[in-house]
């Protein structure tokens, strides 16, 4: 598999956004979206404020650290107020400052050293996994957004870097409902879009989780139901673990219903 480029990576990746809502009309910005209450415009603007936010933290980060320290501790209300300040654009309004977050903070990313730290909304984390974190993001929202449009989107092996961030935060699942994580991990077996298939996580742990990386990226980031994936767990920790699977801090909320898609 060729070697990825992270920051090429996540420029072309934000392009799908563009591509997704090119000719939309105002009443199709404003179809809501299988995330409840959330619109395409939401989306969007969800993604122009997380841009923005990580922007700062690679090019401010002493304003940053000030920023999060303002925030009080409802997560939802902080994750609305992000993109309070975009929601009441017009769509080509909209669009427009979402190209200036996202280049902005693509720039900013770009001129650090990969490991370096910088603040994030707990605690700092290397500028890799920001790029990562950034990829999470857009897939995420990418897919509610094609989802709401009837678009089958097409993968490449940049879903590797969505993997690999989703690897690393096995856990947040469980801490989102105040559970205990077992010990040891799992072993992740998954298959790239183009056949390329690889080892994450524990490689020495008994239990796994296996399938394309795709279905498990769909799967952490809460946008599939388990049901309607081929995903198989080998072990009963790895069996819950695809029904609490999130790879996303804050509250898991209701997630997808089985069968609300079709499966594959």
């Amino acid at each position: 598999m060729a070697e990825l480029d992270p920051i090429e990576d996540l420029a072309t990746e934000a392009e799908e956004i563009d591509e997704l809502v090119a000719g939309l009309t105002p009443e199709q910005w404003a179809l809501e979206t299988p995330a409840p209450t959330w619109t395409i415009a939401h989306q969007v603007a969800h993604l122009a404020g997380m841009f923005q936010l990580s922007g700062l933290s690679a090019a401010e980060p002493v304003t940053f650290t000030e920023l999060m320290n303002s925030l009080g501790a409802d997560f939802d209300a902080n994750v609305h107020n992000s993109l309070a300040e975009f929601l009441n654009d017009p769509p080509e309004v909209l669009t427009t400052r979402w190209h200036f977050e996202r280049d902005a903070a693509i720039k900013q990313l770009s001129v650090l050293p990969l490991d370096h730290l910088i603040p994030w909304l707990v605690r700092p984390i290397p500028v890799a996994v920001m790029i990562k974190v950034g990829m999470m993001e857009l897939f995420a929202h990418a897919q509610d957004i094609a989802d709401t449009l009837g678009t089958r989107r097409v993968h490449t092996n940049r879903i590797w870097h969505v993997a690999e961030v989703a690897v690393h935060a096995w856990t947040f699942g469980y801490l989102a409902r105040g559970m205990v994580p077992p010990a040891g991990g799992f072993r992740f077996e998954l298959i790239g879009p183009s056949g390329h298939p690889r080892t994450l996580g524990s490689p020495d742990a008994e239990q796994e989780i296996a399938g394309t990386a795709v279905d498990f990226c769909l799967l952490a980031t809460r946008r599939r139901h388990r049901d309607d994936l081929d995903l198989t767990a080998v072990g009963p920790d790895a069996n819950a673990w695809l029904d609490i699977a999130q790879a996303y801090r804050g509250p898991a909320g209701p997630g997808r219903k089985p069968g609300q898609f079709p499966k594959g």
